[in-house]
């Protein structure tokens, strides 16, 4: 008995040092895609600065928001790192809810885009990545460090994760002045964008306020997943608000929620305040 009793100490102090010791497959798997992508998405040296005239071509109401956000006279960035801490997210209606840390880049040149979930189940890690790359997008879920519960991939993910892109491409302009999306002004605070990468395509449509601050994005071009692992469509909205001055002079929004619009009701899956916006050239 003693015998028993000292192996499952030993198992349950293994156990214990793996949960807390720093690594995870998972978050090294995110940092060496995060690595290899800085190095191969830089933007050329001699097309350095935002001008007006670079989104001259544009609708006049991303001119406007170009212009309000302070981005004219900043460097082109090709890449944007967002922070969040402590985020209410839940992963569907029925799920528990959780306290996360989730770090994401979007790189302009390639459109792709990697985000890390960090977060804990009753003091057990859970470690989450999304990722967009070459056109390829999927979602995966790890608990334990060790044991992977869900793994989701296909068409569905692909575009779910191509018109993600989009819905934050007015964070990293540089990827507006691309070829990859066609804008279509609505109204005097709307306008539709279509994002186009190989034989993929997305669209939805942004709303900004009198401030020309960009604070909606709506879709039906995402799916949700369902308790038994099937996709549905469901229109989409991510809400960005609160717009303040960074420490790079640029202005972005503080607060961001997602919102599944479900005929019945609304679902805010995640619902954070973004701790830093950061950019890479």
């Amino acid at each position: 008995m003693l015998l028993i009793i000292g192996v499952l100490l030993t198992v349950f102090g293994v156990v214990l040092i793996w949960f807390n010791i720093p690594y995870s497959p998972i978050k090294t798997e995110f940092q060496k895609e995060v690595s290899s992508l800085m190095t191969a998405n830089k933007l050329p040296a001699s097309d350095y600065v935002f001008t007006e005239k670079d989104f001259s071509h544009l609708p006049d109401i991303i001119q406007k928001y170009i212009k309000n956000c302070n981005y004219i006279g900043k460097p082109k960035m090709s890449y944007l790192k967002m922070e969040y801490h402590n985020v209410d997210f839940m992963q569907n209606k029925n799920g528990p809810k959780l306290l996360i840390n989730y770090t994401q880049y979007n790189f302009a040149s390639g459109l792709s885009r990697m985000a890390l979930i960090e977060s804990s189940i009753l003091g057990i890690p859970f470690d989450g990545y999304d990722y967009y790359k070459n056109g390829i997008g999927g979602m995966k879920g790890v608990v334990a460090k060790a044991l992977t519960v869900f793994n989701q991939k296909g068409k569905d993910m692909d575009k779910a994760c191509l018109v993600t892109f989009l819905a934050e491409s007015f964070f990293i302009p540089s990827v507006l002045l691309q070829n990859n999306i066609i804008f279509e002004k609505l109204s005097d605070y709307e306008i539709k964008a279509t994002i186009t990468r190989g034989d993929q395509t997305a669209s939805g449509i942004f709303t900004f306020n009198e401030k020309y601050e960009m604070i909606s994005f709506t879709t039906n071009d995402r799916a949700a997943i369902k308790p038994d692992g099937t996709m549905e469509y469901i229109p989409w909205t991510a809400i960005c608000t609160e717009y303040k001055l960074y420490e790079n002079g640029i202005r972005c929004p503080t607060k961001f929620q997602a919102v599944w619009n479900y005929p019945t009701e609304d679902f805010i899956y995640f619902n954070g305040n973004i701790y830093q916006i950061s950019y890479g050239f």
